[in-house]
């Protein structure tokens, strides 16, 4: 018989309010030990220097964590102009100068050609792995990183304010878009360095950071059945999906990693709920009918396939 897991099967997201000067892997591990969880993830890094809205998945949340990831996020940050760092933010070495101070109307001028696809470096100090290791630990090092450019998208920018020395805006992006990178590309752009000194995401798929938790609030409930009240559905990532009710023979099939046929019930369900496209591969959200979470399956051959099955068993 397997080693019992230290922790109790606690499952859902904890959407924390990230403090400033705190790691990810750190807030993960203190949100864990408050819920006294055997298990934990989080959907997308945040930086030290940055605050604002870190999704934590305990339990098997953790299943649902690619699909909060790929969600649209809104980020207000400052840029400081004048200066490079290695890591393109205020806590790397200074590594150029420059007397060019880009007027309101320039950076104006130039938000449309850093919005829509960009193609983007990210930064030599992020999580990229590179042979294996994470690149801020080859940077950190002393090594030279060289990574490669990558899609991403910005769908919005705004400047929210302009100073002589620095600027404040707000952008909504897609799946690994760099703020750094951003920074430091706009500031060549317009004719001079910079790097960012304040970062801050407002926002992350649904969630918003009115709706999130301090740690502050959080730790006076370590271990305590208050901190529940903070715990979101592990469903609540999973809202682009389409939902599906199964009941009866067909959940157990389905909870034993087994497919189901897609019969007239079911089809019929599907067509009034889906609409007319092809749903040839669609990923559907399985649930009972009173709501619990069944399974992830893809629609494939006349057939409902699981791929990822939700276990609240306790072992």
């Amino acid at each position: 018989m397997g080693r019992r897991k230290k922790g109790n099967a606690v499952h859902g997201w904890v959407i924390l309010d990230k403090p400033l000067g705190m790691t990810s892997t750190q807030a993960v591990s203190a949100v864990r030990r408050i819920f006294d969880a055997q298990k934990a993830g989080h959907a997308g890094t945040l930086d030290p220097m940055a605050t604002g809205i870190l999704a934590i998945a305990l339990g098997e949340a953790t299943k649902t964590v690619p699909y909060a990831m790929d969600a649209d996020k809104t980020y207000r940050f400052t840029a400081s102009w004048g200066e490079s760092r290695d890591s393109d933010d205020a806590e790397g070495k200074v590594t150029g100068t420059s007397d060019k101070r880009p007027s309101a109307a320039e950076i104006e001028a130039m938000l449309p050609a850093f919005t829509g696809p960009l193609n983007q470096v990210p930064p030599a100090y992020s999580a990229i792995k590179v042979a294996g290791e994470r690149a801020y630990d080859l940077a950190r090092d002393g090594e030279t990183v060289v990574l490669e450019p990558r899609t991403v998208q910005v769908f919005e920018a705004r400047l929210l304010g302009a100073e002589k020395d620095r600027a404040e805006f707000e952008i909504r992006c897609g799946k690994g878009t760099y703020v750094r990178s951003w920074v430091r590309d706009m500031a060549l752009a317009l004719g001079t360095l910079g790097h960012v000194c304040a970062l801050r995401r407002t926002r992350l798929g649904g969630w918003d950071e009115k709706d999130a938790v301090g740690l502050d609030t959080l730790t006076p409930f370590m271990h305590s059945p208050a901190a529940f009240g903070y715990l979101r559905p592990l469903s609540t990532a999973l809202d682009g999906i389409p939902a599906l009710a199964v009941s009866g023979p067909d959940t157990v099939r389905i909870r034993s990693g087994n497919p189901i046929l897609i019969r007239s019930g079911l089809f019929a369900k599907m067509k009034d709920g889906f609409g007319d496209g092809e749903l040839s591969g669609l990923t559907v959200f399985l649930k009972e009918e009173d709501g619990s979470p069944v399974a992830l399956a893809e629609i494939a051959e006349g057939e409902l396939r699981p791929f990822r099955v939700f276990n609240f068993s306790t072992p």
